[in-house]
């Protein structure tokens, strides 16, 4: 099982930016954390991040005959990017949207998630946790789909 894991907007910041709500790890240590996490789960994962929306719709495109699957933590795009949400939709892949940040204890704005839509769930509010559970429950909801299939 291979899982692609996207950072958008601001995600390299990780460390520096808003630490009191983001923490202190930097998103080098997280990557090295996840790549950890995923031989516990016995899975490959690639990590990407991108302040560009078009290269994350162009990584989304390209994922469709790659990987059995997606999280992603869009960053501020989950409540701007109807593009991001139509490349989700078009490749047809198993996504969780994730959010370190409670994005309903937020702003309002941050409220409206443009991806969600088109997710199988979604995970906010666990800090670096939400990348792990977000992994579990792409991981177990593939495993129970490919027992279908």
């Amino acid at each position: 099982m291979k899982i692609l894991i996207i950072n958008g907007v601001n995600m390299n910041m990780l460390g520096i930016r808003e630490p009191e709500k983001y923490g202190s790890m930097t998103l080098q240590d997280l990557e090295k954390e996840l790549y950890a996490y995923s031989f516990e789960l016995g899975i490959d994962i690639e990590t990407y991040q991108s302040n560009h929306e078009g290269e994350i719709v162009e990584k989304i495109h390209s994922a469709k005959d790659i990987y059995d699957g997606i999280v992603i933590n869009a960053g501020a795009y989950t409540h701007t990017s109807i593009a991001i949400r139509d490349a989700i939709a078009s490749v047809g892949l198993p996504t969780v949207e994730i959010h370190m940040t409670n994005i309903y204890k937020r702003e309002d704005f941050r409220h409206n998630s443009f991806i969600a839509p088109v997710c199988i769930g979604q995970i906010s509010g666990f800090g670096n946790n939400s990348y792990k559970l977000g992994l579990n429950g792409l991981v177990n909801y593939l495993s129970l789909t490919n027992k279908q299939d």
